[in-house]
């Protein structure tokens, strides 16, 4: 079944989750034990990313397919990042051959070691991967990302709600957030898409903070906001236990939010597991999902 059927025929809420491939082929035996221990979430889907300008691509192809392979509801990552529509076209097929039947469309990260100029490549923006896998592939599923607070580029939080109504329309069946940590921002996104007559499901995806040194990393990477209450509680942590006692106090944020988020009606949570699964099914546990 395709996600966004998926998600519509969902009878309680849901956890779906993301993994990155390991960079080291060592690393896949302690990856597929996580794997195996996450799926006491019985999770609607997996995700599956691969590193800026798509360079581990070949590695991210092969843990996909073993993914579905073992029964997992799968989709991998397509980024316009270097994309020319004959190397799309393969890719798409190559997915189906085993088994995938759903593909995230995103812009993508450029490679940080190169001048990029988006203006130069085929596809230059998700919406236009959204429309040639759809005229590629009619029949799979294709998520696209929708960003709570305004993408780090967008000139404007109406302009970055325009450009996820246009991805919406132009034939994605759901979105995926990314991470955030002002829940009021989700509710605002779902509040303009839906005025804009769209009512595409919007997964909203947690990614419990771990440290300052990744807090900072991914907020000046995604654009994220942090509210001052808790940014001033992460310090009170930090200065009382150190690293454990910020992780302690990022995981039990992250309960609250999942919580927060579920009562005020989104239809599952997408976790960011950074491939642990202790960490994410202690979330589980705690936010009740387990139990729902």
């Amino acid at each position: 079944m395709h996600i966004g059927d998926s998600i519509r025929a969902a009878k309680k809420p849901f956890f779906s989750l993301e993994f990155f491939p390991p960079a080291a082929e060592a690393s896949l035996p302690g990856f597929f034990k996580n794997v195996e221990q996450l799926q006491a979430l019985d999770p609607l889907f997996v995700s599956v990313t691969y590193g800026a300008g798509g360079g581990k691509q070949h590695n991210s192809l092969a843990v996909t397919a073993e993914l579905a392979r073992r029964g997992l509801s799968t989709m991998a990552h397509l980024t316009c990042v270097g994309a020319e529509p004959e190397k799309i076209s393969s890719y798409l097929a190559e997915l189906r051959s085993f088994g995938v039947d759903n593909v995230l469309a995103l812009r993508g990260d450029p490679p940080v070691d190169q001048e990029w100029d988006w203006s130069k490549g085929y596809f230059q923006h998700a919406s236009d991967l959204v429309m040639f896998a759809r005229r590629e592939q009619p029949d799979m599923g294709i998520g696209v990302a929708a960003y709570p607070a305004p993408h780090p580029e967008s000139t404007s939080i109406s302009q970055d709600r325009s450009y996820t109504a246009e991805k919406m329309r132009s034939g994605a069946d759901f979105a995926v957030t990314q991470l955030f940590f002002d829940s009021r921002e989700y509710l605002d996104l779902l509040e303009h898409l839906r005025g804009r007559g769209i009512h595409t499901p919007i997964i909203p995806a947690i990614l419990p903070i771990q440290s300052f040194d990744s807090l900072r990393r991914v907020l000046s990477l995604c654009g994220a906001n942090i509210p001052g209450k808790l940014y001033l509680d992460l310090e009170k942590a930090n200065e009382k236990g150190g690293a454990e006692a910020v992780r302690e106090a990022g995981l039990e944020f992250a309960v609250r939010q999942i919580r927060f988020l579920l009562e005020s009606g989104a239809p599952g949570v997408h976790l960011y597991t950074l491939n642990k699964a202790d960490m994410c099914l202690r979330l589980a546990d705690e936010s009740g999902l387990l139990r729902a």
